[in-house]
């Protein structure tokens, strides 16, 4: 494990990403929109140390095994209303797919680890437009086939995540719209949407927290490029006096530590090889590294079997996320396994708050970790 503190640190975060109830709105009116669970497990929090552990349960959205609809689908949206140059009128999936028919031919390219160009593909399929997805070799092929089950063209890149990135980027032209979660110099707008469609997590979670009458002391979250890392430090840090934020990432794709330490964007190159495989990012998102530079007060770098141990951990207790949703419990045990709840501030009265952002995407590797299939697991 390796743990930072960001001595850079704000208390308070400026931060251009939107929390407009709107896009709420916007999620509720899309087929299948329900709010997902904040779960309290007070044995786990018990057997770590500290004095609450709720867990906001991303293991499905809108039928997909993790949250990235939520960031896909409102910048697909604002892209096409873009392109169109105003907002149709409609109430259902089937409404807005006939207000966009007279766009086709139109295609959506994305690169991704699994679960963004997932989402990308399945609303691309909703809407009747085509998608090409690009991914990185070592890419598990029970991701694939998932991607390739919502109808998309998958090509496999001979590189890094952040090759896919590059070769995507290259698809943009006027019949395809570019749906990418980082940026790059002229290419700002879509990821930003990305980040501001996550707001609807950082909502539920804000009425969840206020329903229990509970304020966390930290938040641990995922980090890859940065974009769900950025909406969550927007939603808990645009106050003085919010929780700390605790980034986590794999100890070899660990690009926004680097980039932070450094103070400027750096990349970490690869192969990226963790099963962590939405965190394998050699390059942080330059739209969300300032506010991650100024939001996070800890980074920390895992490794796969402290992941393994979260995927068990939550398994034990009903819960089943993957590789990548572990990662933030993952991150909270092993701070506690090395003695060192107290160097970030928590103790046996902490409420901390950690994201399971997907369910068993790879259900090969999570049989072979937990010794269960997910439909087992989620039966008991």
């Amino acid at each position: 494990m390796i743990l930072k503190r960001n001595e850079r640190v704000l208390q308070q975060v400026d931060s251009p990403f939107e929390s407009d109830p709107r896009i709420l709105e916007f999620h509720k009116r899309l087929d299948g929109y329900a709010t997902t669970a904040l779960v309290d497990l007070p044995k786990v929090a018990q057997e770590i140390g500290i004095g609450r552990l709720l867990v906001k349960h991303e293991a499905e959205r809108y039928g997909l095994p993790a949250f990235k609809m939520l960031g896909a689908s409102w910048a697909i949206y604002r892209a096409v209303c873009d392109l169109v140059g105003e907002e149709p009128e409609w109430d259902t999936f089937d409404e807005l797919a006939a207000a966009w028919e007279p766009l086709l031919p139109l295609r959506l390219a994305a690169a991704t680890d699994g679960n963004h160009g997932r989402a990308v593909a399945s609303m691309a399929r909703r809407m009747g437009f085509s998608a090409s997805i690009w991914v990185p070799i070592g890419t598990a092929d029970a991701r694939i086939a998932s991607i390739e089950s919502e109808g998309a063209t998958v090509t496999v890149v001979d590189g890094t995540y952040d090759d896919a990135v590059a070769i995507s980027a290259l698809e943009a032209d006027e019949h395809t719209l570019v749906i990418s979660d980082t940026s790059w110099e002229g290419y700002r707008d879509v990821p930003t949407w990305v980040i501001d469609g996550y707001s609807t997590i950082m909502t539920e979670i804000g009425e969840q927290l206020s329903e229990l009458g509970v304020k966390p002391d930290s938040v641990f979250v995922q980090l890859g490029v940065g974009a769900l890392g950025a909406a969550v430090v927007t939603h808990f840090k645009k106050d003085p006096g919010g929780p700390s934020i605790i980034g986590v990432e794999p100890s070899d794709a660990n690009c926004v530590m680097a980039a932070v330490e450094a103070n400027e964007i750096v990349t970490v190159p690869g192969p990226h090889v963790s099963h962590m495989v939405g965190l394998n990012c050699g390059t942080a998102s330059p739209l969300a590294f300032p506010v991650l530079r100024d939001g996070l007060d800890w980074m920390v770098g895992i490794d796969d079997e402290d992941a393994y141990e979260a995927m068990r951990t939550y398994a034990e207790n009903g819960l089943v996320s993957g590789e990548t949703g572990s990662s933030g419990l993952g991150a909270l045990l092993a701070i506690a396994r090395a003695g060192k709840l107290a160097e970030v501030g928590l103790g046996a009265d902490s409420t901390v708050v950690v994201i399971n952002t997907e369910s068993a995407t790879d259900p090969e590797n999570y049989l072979r970790v937990v010794g269960m299939t997910p439909e087992e697991v989620a039966a008991t």
